[in-house]
């Protein structure tokens, strides 16, 4: 998902406007969690970036998505680019520890 998203839209309520941005961005890692993983794949990670514009966005976890959403309605900006890359993270090759009879 990349999207520019309106953080002020003429006659909504500011709050209520970020409620339904972040419940769309829940609403898309839910979307794609349920997707099939592929073989050797244990779950679904997500690249995230964050701004105020393509050029200007930063990169920063999922869990952290929803805290720079508040951060930049409390700063005033009028729109923020979020873009979110669901990538399948894979198993790592089981160690195999030896064990020594004494």
């Amino acid at each position: 998902m990349k999207k520019v998203f309106k953080l002020q839209v003429e006659n909504k309520n500011p709050e209520r406007q970020l409620e339904s941005i972040k419940n769309e961005v829940r609403k898309y890692m839910k979307r794609e969690r349920k997707k099939k993983l592929p073989e050797n794949a244990i779950y679904w990670d997500f690249e995230c970036r964050f701004g105020q514009d393509d050029a200007t966005a930063k990169e920063l976890s999922a869990s952290a998505l929803t805290d720079a959403l508040d951060s930049a309605h409390s700063e005033g900006w009028s729109e923020c680019y979020v873009e979110i890359i669901a990538k399948a993270s894979m198993k790592k090759a089981p160690e195999v520890e030896e064990e020594s009879e004494a």
